[in-house]
């Protein structure tokens, strides 16, 4: 933005009188906006006491999401864990006191053709029934069958 001067001319003399007094009143105008300020920095403005809240006597506490959650889930954990730790200690299977579990001597054998589990039973284990003889078989080599090949390695438990 650019301002251009221009030259003087011929202004009436009532033109610039109202000019001349525009200006001396403007003058006027800023003194006593100054002087005001001046006065207004000297006073010291009245303390304001901001009003004591205001308490119901019965205050209700709120409690957020979280805090529900810990207030009332942590104490029921607690109460879960310690009740299946007492119903784990009841429910224990009993053992007998100092005992240890009977072990079972076997022997390895090659089965040859025309073998069966239960000739291997009546065989091995003459004196016991070769019902739970061939039990004790399958049990021992993880059979699921009770056939079996020739040439296979089996264990049969030995005679007591």
């Amino acid at each position: 933005m650019s301002v251009h001067v221009l030259p003087q001319t011929s202004r009436s003399q009532t033109a610039q009188a109202q000019t001349a007094q525009g200006q001396t009143s403007q003058a006027q105008t800023a003194q006593s906006q100054t002087s005001q300020d001046r006065t207004s920095q000297n006073r010291t403005p009245a303390r304001s006491v901001p009003p004591e809240p205001v308490r119901p006597e019965s205050a209700r506490l709120h409690l957020t999401r979280r805090g529900r959650l810990v207030l009332v889930g942590v104490p029921l954990m607690l109460a879960a864990a310690v009740l299946l730790a007492f119903l784990g200690f009841f429910t224990a299977p009993a053992m007998a006191s100092g005992s240890a579990p009977e072990e079972t001597r076997a022997i390895q054998v090659s089965v040859s053709a025309g073998d069966s589990l239960w000739s291997l039973a009546t065989e091995f284990a003459p004196d016991q029934d070769p019902r739970t003889v061939v039990a004790d078989i399958v049990e021992l080599n993880n059979l699921t069958d009770t056939a079996v090949p020739a040439g296979l390695q089996l264990y049969v438990p030995a005679p007591r």
